[in-house]
């Protein structure tokens, strides 16, 4: 994971940067990564305040007037400093802000399997609410992907905020006060991983939710002085205070109504709430879908948002009644996050209550078992109902984590490629997909494929020749294994798929997302869980070596390759015999000029 955002970082075109790795792990083989790369490296004698004592601390040894975070897996693509650094000729502008754009699945669409048929769930956020926000000038910084002015930091102490756990909107706030404002700019110019499974998800969003009820209890947090009325609703956290128990009502009200006959309105009829309620209610999702038509989806939002209230709603309260005094949990990535099995405090809780919303629906179809003293109420908490289990029972899915076949996320590519067998033989077709561990290639009509286990090279455009193996064949279709070991080869291939994004573009809307929901029901097999059977393998390995606890500082160093011009050279494929090596001779001689 690191790989990927250091070399993307190292290929960003921009005339003068250095890239810096703040490592309060302290990682003897990050350390020697960075040497080989050339990127700056840096510890310190404590892990103080977390991610923003990191941070605080790497500005004293940097005198840069712009800084650019990322986060361990966020990998910039190569114009991200020249479609941001310009918005700071504005002088009132402290921080550009970029949206969190993902390579790999969310939990949701990993276990739904809904890649295709659902974006993220961070979309509606980024895509629709944070333009809005910027309107007001509103947008708050999100941590990772984004530039601060370091000028604007100076004039509130050169440091970030320390007093939540989420610094980066408190710095917002910070600036906000001192006349800076965050801009948002909607262009996917930094890709990252999702959280992996259930558990990094709850990890993460219980930061935040914890993080922004802590504002409310600081002079600088969105109740303190300095603040117009917009900004103070703005940044109120409205969203994590309701989130957890308008989902938990939803869910819990039809149940108790059904089984104690207690009605959760008094003096309300039937009548009134069809002509009142519901079209409150349409009137709300019809607004909602008008003004983000291709972010907003009902059904997979309360899904979501049910999902989370078993673990945000303890959040919320914990730390409303204790603000301070929680440590800030990293949310896990890579193999940390994959070997996660089933949501167990999630898929059970949900379960039942499905079941009390069916049984207590049946009790009370039948007239001698009725329960409610309103039959014309029946129908209307029938479909509230009816919606509950339907909801509840994409919630036990979602909580089953979806085996992942993959190490390596495939991006999806329709290009050229040539192959060259063990014999000589020369094959050409066009890929489908690939990713650093593989590629799927359709060769062209009428030529035999290699068999499955067959050695071959791969010339993959602006890469150049790569080590292979016929992983399986159908037919025209062959998939294949690259053997891609650090190299050239490798680094190129890295500034191919991860700083040149290529984002789905989003064309669905509620209709389709909810019917390609609601055919899972019927078409999908509910995945099986990773549940690790053998605990004794993960005791067996010895602790990670650790760096002496001190400020490291290992300088950046200038590349030794200049992987932009060498992209180019490697841009076609070679026609002939003399070309067939042109781009590891100019890559070697590149190496020995530097």
């Amino acid at each position: 994971m690191l790989e990927k955002t250091i070399t993307g970082a190292l290929c960003l075109d921009y005339p003068n940067f250095h890239v810096w790795v703040l490592d309060d792990g302290r990682r003897p083989w990050l350390k020697e990564l960075c040497e080989q790369k050339g990127a700056g490296y840096l510890t310190r004698a404590d892990n103080v305040n977390a991610k923003a004592g990191n941070i605080n601390h790497a500005l004293t040894m940097i005198s840069g007037e712009f800084f650019a975070i990322f986060d361990a897996d966020f990998v910039p693509q190569r114009n991200f400093l020249m479609r941001t650094i310009g918005f700071f000729a504005d002088q009132k502008i402290g921080i550009v802000q970029i949206p969190h754009t993902f390579y790999n699945e969310d939990p949701m669409q990993a276990n739904l399997g809904l890649h295709r048929g659902l974006p993220d769930e961070q979309r509606f956020f980024f895509d629709s609410i944070m333009p809005a926000r910027d309107g007001w000038d509103g947008a708050f910084c999100c941590g990772s992907n984004s530039v601060t002015r370091r000028a604007a930091l100076r004039v509130v102490g050169d440091a970030l905020p320390t007093q939540s756990i989420t610094e980066d909107i408190l710095l917002t706030l910070v600036l906000l006060r001192k006349g800076y404002i965050t801009r948002y700019l909607r262009e996917p110019l930094a890709i990252g991983l999702a959280p992996e499974s259930l558990g990094a998800f709850f990890v993460q969003r219980q930061r935040w939710a914890r993080g922004a009820i802590q504002t409310l209890f600081l002079a600088a947090g969105p109740l303190g002085p300095g603040l117009g009325l917009m900004h103070r609703l703005l940044f109120f956290p409205t969203h994590w205070l309701s989130l957890g128990l308008r989902a938990i009502m939803v869910v819990v009200v039809p149940i108790v109504f059904m089984w104690t006959g207690l009605s959760p309105v008094v003096d309300v009829t039937p009548e009134s709430v069809f002509f009142y309620l519901f079209p409150a209610i349409l009137a709300l999702n019809g607004g909602i879908s008008w003004f983000a038509p291709h972010e907003h989806f009902p059904l997979a939002a309360q899904v979501s948002a049910t999902i989370q209230s078993f673990k945000i709603l303890p959040t919320v309260l914990g730390t409303l009644v204790k603000p301070k005094g929680h440590a800030f949990r990293v949310t896990p990535k890579g193999a940390a996050a994959r070997c996660a099995s089933y949501a167990a405090e999630i898929f059970w809780p949900s379960a039942a209550l499905m079941a009390l919303t069916v049984i207590g629906l049946v009790v009370n179809t039948i007239p001698e078992w009725r329960i409610i003293d309103h039959p014309v109420a029946l129908p209307m908490v029938a479909f509230w109902s009816v919606v509950n289990i339907v909801v509840l029972f994409f919630v036990c899915m979602t909580s089953l984590q979806a085996r992942m076949g993959r190490t390596e996320e495939r991006f999806d590519l329709d290009e050229s490629v040539l192959i060259q067998t063990e014999t000589g033989e020369r094959l050409s077709g066009r890929m489908s997909n690939v990713s650093l561990s593989g590629a799927g290639v359709r060769l062209d009509f009428g030529i035999d494929g290699p068999r499955p286990g067959e050695p071959l090279r791969v010339h993959v455009a602006q890469v150049g020749w790569i080590d292979a193996m016929v992983a399986q064949q159908r037919g025209q279709l062959v998939g294949i294994r690259f053997h891609l070991p650090p190299s050239l080869e490798r680094d190129l291939l890295i500034r191919k798929l991860f700083t040149g994004a290529r984002p789905r573009r989003n064309g669905v809307v509620a209709c389709s997302v909810n019917r390609a929901m609601l055919k899972n029901i019927w078409l999908m097999a509910t995945p099986s869980p990773d549940v690790v059977i053998n605990r004794t393998k993960a005791a067996s390995f010895a602790p990670a070596e650790r760096l002496p606890a001190e400020t490291l500082v290992i300088r950046p160093q200038p590349p030794t390759s200049d992987l932009a011009h060498l992209a180019r050279v490697r841009s076609r494929h070679p026609t002939s015999l003399a070309e067939l090596h042109l781009g590891q001779v100019v890559g070697t001689a590149l190496e020995a000029s530097n």
